[in-house]
């Protein structure tokens, strides 16, 4: 383990190299915010042990959260085109730590119910204005293993959030509300003292002569529309860890702590892998990557027909986890190169839409069909998914290939990564 430790501290080092200043107070403000991410993982569970909600009520609530990060994708993409990145993060973390003390102090039915969506739309805002601009200041090449180490600190954070959190409500959840407030506010003074407006001044003298409503550009382009079909897929499945696969495994004998270990295997496995994705997968063409990465998302959840057994279970996880990794640096670098430089918030705002909205859909969706046809026909259903999506990923690098290609003979800024 020892040796371990220390192999991934050169490979962090090394995957860290070259990366401007910018972009680490970025990857900085990041880590501080989700140390401080306790909120929303225990949401339900404040709602209905501090509030009295009831089950149904309180996954009303958490749906309102949800649906207000999937508007948060749209009118961060464009506020991040438009207005400019940093104003962009100043105005979601600032106004999101405003949103997280209105929804811990919220007492009335219809404050709560407020407050969660206002939370979910101001506190997600800034998420497409950071991804624009770490694809401003990182040169085309370097985006995949950015985007990856970026990833990579947001699960150190959550890792180290959620037992923080647990010692935390030991003074009562409002401490909960409080500190991830406080962390939200700092991360909008690390922007304010150290991030600089990233936008091309290029892009935003374009952006202004051009009459076209580009918070709908993403879905007026048939390459990237053609991309979001398997990569909803894939988050689709990959949303039924916090929703049906607890339920399936604790109904059937699993321990609420046993299900805590075994999910523990995902966060260990992104901590100690995604250092080494960005080396292992570079030289692999993208398209044959996010195939990978849906197909191992989908046989990951298929393996969760074999039960609640630990380690059968513990298995299932670290081969969906193997998807996980695969995908998230090098899905994002696909965006960053079909977005104009004008546009690239808006494409990273549609970007995370389709997430917020798979996880607005997901527990729909899965809980009826576990509920109506059991758990075969819902990991059935995942590994079937999965493949589906993975076979489109490759049906459709040809079209993307053409595309890229076509893009390089007029944009500098689009990476040299096969497609």
């Amino acid at each position: 383990m020892k040796q371990l430790l220390e192999r991934l501290g050169v490979e962090v080092r090394a995957t860290a190299g070259g990366l401007p200043s910018t972009y680490w107070y970025l990857w900085t403000g990041t880590l501080v915010n989700r140390l401080g991410s306790f909120v929303v993982p225990f949401l339900a569970l404040y709602l209905t042990r501090e509030r009295g909600f009831r089950v149904e009520e309180a996954g009303l609530v958490v749906s309102l959260h949800g649906a207000g990060g999937v508007l948060a994708g749209l009118v961060g993409g464009t506020m991040a085109d438009r207005v400019g990145r940093r104003t962009t993060l100043l105005a979601g973390l600032w106004l999101g730590s405003v949103a997280m003390l209105s929804l811990g102090f919220a007492r009335a039915t219809w404050h709560i119910c407020i407050s969660a969506f206002m939370l979910g739309l101001l506190g997600e805002l800034y998420r497409p204005a950071v991804s624009a601009a770490l694809a401003d200041v990182v040169r085309p090449e370097d985006r995949a293993r950015a985007y990856g180490l970026l990833y990579w600190v947001v699960n150190v954070g959550f890792s180290i959030a959620l037992p923080m959190a647990g010692l935390a409500s030991r003074f009562g959840f409002l401490a909960l509300f409080v500190a991830d407030a406080c962390t939200t506010f700092l991360y909008g003074l690390i922007v304010w003292w150290k991030v600089p407006e990233t936008r091309p001044a290029h892009a935003s003298r374009r952006e202004e002569s051009s009459p076209r409503p580009h918070s709908l550009a993403p879905f007026m382009d048939e390459v990237f529309l053609s991309f979001a079909l398997p990569i909803v897929l894939t988050s689709l499945i990959f949303a039924q860890s916090g929703v049906t696969l607890p339920m399936d495994l604790t109904s059937n004998g699993m321990s609420t702590a046993t299900f805590g270990l075994v999910m523990g295997v995902n966060g260990v496995l992104v901590v100690l892998l995604q250092p080494f994705a960005g080396r292992t997968l570079g030289g692999m063409r993208r398209a044959s990557v996010l195939a990978w990465a849906s197909a191992l998302t989908g046989l990951g959840f298929g393996l969760h027909v074999l039960g609640a057994n630990a380690g059968l279970a513990a298995l299932a996880v670290a081969v969906w986890t193997l998807g996980e990794v695969a995908q998230a640096p090098v899905a994002s670098a696909v965006v960053a190169d079909l977005a104009p430089a004008d546009q690239r918030g808006t494409y990273q705002g549609a970007y995370y839409m389709l997430w917020a909205l798979s996880a607005c859909l997901a527990p729909t969706l899965g809980s009826w069909v576990l509920g109506h046809y059991g758990a075969r026909a819902l990991w059935g259903g995942c590994l079937a998914v999965g493949l589906f999506a993975a076979s489109w990923h490759l049906s459709i690098a040809s079209a993307r290939r053409r595309r890229m290609d076509t893009l390089r003979l007029t944009r500098s800024e689009v990476s040299a990564a096969l497609d």
